[in-house]
């Protein structure tokens, strides 16, 4: 039987249907209409809501409709991106970059053809390249903006849009980084006012660029270490099914390291990730292959890269094996690592990232900065910033080349530091020693609830507001920190633990953040670690109840 909401869901999908550009989507939105009753679950979802442009720019699923990743949605993101820099009074050319992704391709290919269609001058990156080559080449071509069509790290299914400013619109902390408030609601209004996706002029396909920007990339990229540096290192390196893996073999080689062994079966872009669960080298035996190949004897370093390449980890040998570190601390080793060679400016980090940086900071004399969670506040804490991390293993060691986190510039720079302390005969473990004898062990964690539905979300932080814990590890809170109605982040302190709750920006998880501090006495680094490890476990507990999850 059909319903009066059957009906309305049919006529909005027909509408939609007959403005689609792409016969690849009007075929799977026809067969979604045929199948009424039936899909309704499924078309109710592509049409829930239009997909909001905030300021990770547009993130989702492909599939018809206005609620997913698809030609339309992508023309109508283009055209309202290029009214809003024309209402602006921005000049100059948009350039647009793409990973390999389902359908990278031909977004950025069509993004090319509205802005040529609307008298914009257009230029398209030379092929599938990372994320951080598309942030230097708006810099590097004094562009009013660029867009890179990217998910980053999410599973195969999706797909993203992001957009940077140059510095016309972005301004000096703004050159070349993502768009921030009031820009996002801007371009957000502005494509609403988009008519029909038939009325949108398309012009000529852009103009293609060739490699002197991807080479120029790589030439700055290798400049950033210090010249004549140790370089005997041996490093084992995965790409993950992304983009990164020649321009980080190339920024390796021009820096004068050897080229990396590679994990075969990740290196050549694959936008299935086949090898992997989940395309996220946080995620659970995402690093699996990259271990084993380090393991087979040789490496003195692993170092991962996320598809779009703006995201580093790395492992260390460790008891006979391998160990991933932490954002955090592979954050402050590079922080630490700046300092040592002089690199002025501000160092800077997020609220949900460790305590550790801060302190490194008073004590080394060097100017500090604290950001709300994203690259896109990082980057702007200071005009003269010189290193900014946050813990999800993004690191901006070379702002003046990339004002954006970049994990090849970050590779490269932990590179240095692995080979510096191997001709000393020491590790980057044995640093991480040094730090924690100095400042104690913070140790960090995260507690990560992935939902289905996101009213979750909401419900387990009115909670948290509620029903605050009295104590954490046995000891009373000394503050409870609340962000609303700004920002909706929630922290609890005691005197040697800290939680920093917040929903996820960029996909559907509920997110807690958790760190604790033990002292190092007589210097026992390792008895140290073990608690901390052991207090770290009770917390997570702790917050996990206190969240109802």
């Amino acid at each position: 039987m059909t319903t009066n909401d059957d009906a309305a869901l049919r006529a909005e999908a027909e509408a939609w249907l007959a403005d689609d550009p792409d016969p690849r989507s009007r075929a799977e939105l026809r067969a979604l209409i045929d199948g009424l009753p039936g899909t309704a679950g499924e078309l109710r979802d592509s049409f829930a809501g239009p997909l909001t442009f905030g300021t990770a720019g547009l993130r989702g699923r492909l599939r018809p409709g206005p609620n997913g990743m698809n030609l339309a949605v992508v023309t109508r993101a283009a055209a309202g991106l290029v009214s809003w820099l024309a209402a602006r009074g921005g000049t100059g050319p948009l350039v647009i970059g793409y990973d390999a992704r389902h359908g990278s391709k031909a977004f950025a290919e069509q993004t090319a053809r509205v802005a040529t269609g609307a008298g914009r001058e257009a230029l398209v990156m030379p092929g599938t390249l990372p994320t951080p080559v598309l942030a230097y080449a708006v810099r590097a071509l004094d562009a009013v903006a660029g867009v890179m069509v990217t998910a980053s790290h999410n599973p195969p299914q999706d797909n993203g849009y992001k957009v940077y400013l140059g510095r016309a619109l972005g301004g000096p902390a703004g050159d070349g980084a993502q768009i921030v408030p009031p820009a996002d609601a801007g371009i957000e209004a502005a494509i609403r006012a988009v008519g029909r996706i038939a009325d949108v002029p398309l012009g000529e396909p852009g103009k293609l660029l060739d490699d002197a920007i991807p080479q120029g990339y790589v030439r700055s990229a290798a400049a950033v270490l210090t010249e004549g540096g140790p370089r005997d290192l041996a490093v084992a390196y995965t790409p993950m099914h992304g983009v990164g893996g020649s321009t980080l073999a190339a920024a390796f080689v021009a820096a004068g390291f050897a080229e990396p062994a590679v994990v075969a079966d990740q290196f050549t872009p694959d936008p299935e990730f086949p090898t992997v669960a989940f395309p996220n080298p946080e995620e659970p035996g995402a690093m699996d292959h990259l271990l084993a190949l380090a393991g087979l004897g040789g490496a003195d370093l692993a170092v991962a890269n996320d598809p779009d390449a703006d995201r580093c980890a790395v492992a260390i040998p460790s008891d006979g094996g391998w160990r991933p570190l932490r954002g955090d601390e592979l954050g402050v080793l590079l922080a630490d690592h700046l300092i040592r060679r002089g690199v002025p400016g501000t160092y800077a980090t997020t609220i949900v990232s460790s305590q550790l940086l801060g302190r490194l900071c008073t004590a080394r004399g060097v100017p500090y900065a604290e950001t709300l969670t994203g690259f896109k506040w990082i980057v702007r804490a200071a005009e003269d910033l010189a290193y900014g991390y946050e813990e999800a293993l993004g690191y901006c060691v070379a702002p003046a080349l990339v004002r954006d986190k970049d994990g090849i510039t970050a590779a490269l720079n932990v590179a240095e530091m692995a080979a510096g302390l191997k001709a000393e005969g020491r590790t980057l473990a044995d640093r991480l020693d040094e730090l924690a004898a100095e400042f104690g062990v913070h140790a960090t964690d995260q507690l990560s609830v992935r939902v289905d539905d996101l009213a979750e979300i909401g419900v387990a932080m009115g909670r948290a507001r509620r029903e605050p814990p009295a104590t954490l590890l046995g000891a009373p809170l000394t503050a409870i920190d609340d962000l609303l109605p700004d920002n909706d982040v929630l922290t609890f302190r005691t005197a040697a633990a800290r939680v920093v709750i917040r929903p996820s920006g960029t996909e559907p998880k509920l997110k807690a953040y958790l760190e604790v501090v033990e002292p190092v006495g007589q210097g026992d680094v390792r008895g140290a670690r073990e608690r901390a490890a052991a207090s770290l476990r009770t917390l997570r507990t702790e917050v996990a109840a206190a969240l109802g999850v």
